[in-house]
């Protein structure tokens, strides 16, 4: 296993000076030494894959230096177009190591979302000629890796499968004083929504604790639990609304969901749905994987919804008024945004949903083909 903290250092000797990228799973232990050694303005949490790769063309225009971008490669294909239309070779020739976390890949069990992806992450890098090798957990071999990424006159991928980086010190948490658990406020908000409206929700551990709320109360049939597809939650519910619009469609999303694709919102306002529900559940950070922080403490939620339009906005941090809020944003319609501030964490002993996605999407399509609304 690679000590993170040296290979950042390995990558500095060898030219990098810049790390940016979406905090993942596989590569938390790396994440977290970032996040804790490298200085603000040379390790940037990006909003989405592809925004990074922008980040990093920047930083070389300016310094001639490369950047290492890191992902997960369920988030691949964001950062395919700025890849190849510009950091290319046959376009501008950007110098690059993208460090990507090989979630799904094959012969390691791991989850569905995943499987697909990391079943044709090798074929794919073949297919759009991108340069490519497994970082190995040697660290003589993984410098020469380095090496040969950044002798390369363009990006240059290095896959890194589970168990590559050994743990990273991890500093202390953070006070949050007496805000309300994502789970406490979930089961507020799912109790105040009710039985029978269509709820979507983002990726992640938020999805996990709705499918045991559900399990607790009996029923699963009126939850799109969106696995994978970070960000597009939002969207999802979008179409549900579009499609049935005398529908109560509630999309409970997260702030680093929510910042990847916040162009969203302004599609959803001027869509204009009347009975469309957004609730975001800040706890400031990527929660699933590993808790590095979102950009989301520069961001007013509630001015952010209402200059892109949204009808009305609330906030609160406070679990007792959740019913009272859902109340009023039913009365005045939608599109409506209502903003929950929780602490960071989950519970340790927090399961996975036991349906399939395709168990799911079927009980899903024929929950709303009952005319439940």
């Amino acid at each position: 296993m690679l000590d993170p903290s040296w290979f950042v250092q390995t990558c500095r000797e060898q030219g990098i000076s810049l790390f940016t990228g979406v905090p993942d799973s596989l590569l938390k232990e790396l994440c977290t030494t970032l996040d804790t050694t490298v200085g603000r303005g040379e390790h940037v949490i990006a909003a989405n894959e592809g925004a990074a790769v922008g980040i990093a063309i920047g930083h070389h225009l300016r310094t001639a230096s490369p950047a290492l971008v890191y992902l997960q490669n369920s988030g691949f294909g964001n950062l395919v177009n700025p890849l190849l239309s510009l950091a290319d070779p046959d376009v501008y020739r950007i110098p690059m190591v993208v460090l990507v976390g090989w979630r799904g890949r094959p012969g390691v069990k791991d989850e569905p979302q995943h499987v697909k992806q990391g079943r044709v992450m090798a074929d794919l890098l073949d297919s759009i000629q991108v340069p490519w090798a497994v970082l190995p957990k040697d660290a003589a071999e993984a410098a020469q890796s380095l090496k040969e990424a950044l002798a390369c006159d363009g990006p240059y991928v290095l896959l890194v499968e589970k168990d590559t980086f050994a743990k990273a010190v991890r500093p202390a948490a953070q006070d949050r004083g007496a805000q309300a658990s994502r789970e406490e406020a979930l089961t507020a908000l799912a109790a105040a929504v009710g039985p029978t409206a269509a709820v979507v929700s983002t990726t992640g551990m938020l999805s996990r604790e709705l499918f045991e709320y559900r399990e607790r109360q009996g029923g699963h049939g009126q939850d799109f639990l969106t696995v994978g597809g970070m960000g597009h939650a939002s969207s999802i519910a979008l179409g549900v609304a579009l499609s049935d619009p005398e529908r109560e469609v509630w999309c409970f999303d997260g702030d680093g969901a929510l910042l990847m694709h916040l162009g969203s919102l302004a599609v959803i306002a001027d869509q204009a749905p009347g009975r469309y529900f957004h609730v975001v559940f800040n706890n400031g950070v990527h929660d699933s994987v590993g808790g590095q922080p979102t950009s989301i403490g520069r961001v007013d939620v509630v001015a952010a919804a209402m200059a892109l339009g949204y009808r009305q906005a609330v906030s609160t941090d406070d679990v007792a008024e959740i019913p009272d809020l859902v109340s009023g944003l039913r009365e005045s319609g939608g599109p409506a945004l209502l903003e929950l501030r929780v602490r960071p964490g989950n519970r340790p002993d927090l399961g996975r949903p036991t349906r399939t996605p395709e168990q799911n999407k079927q009980a899903f399509m024929a929950a709303l083909r009952g005319g439940q609304g």
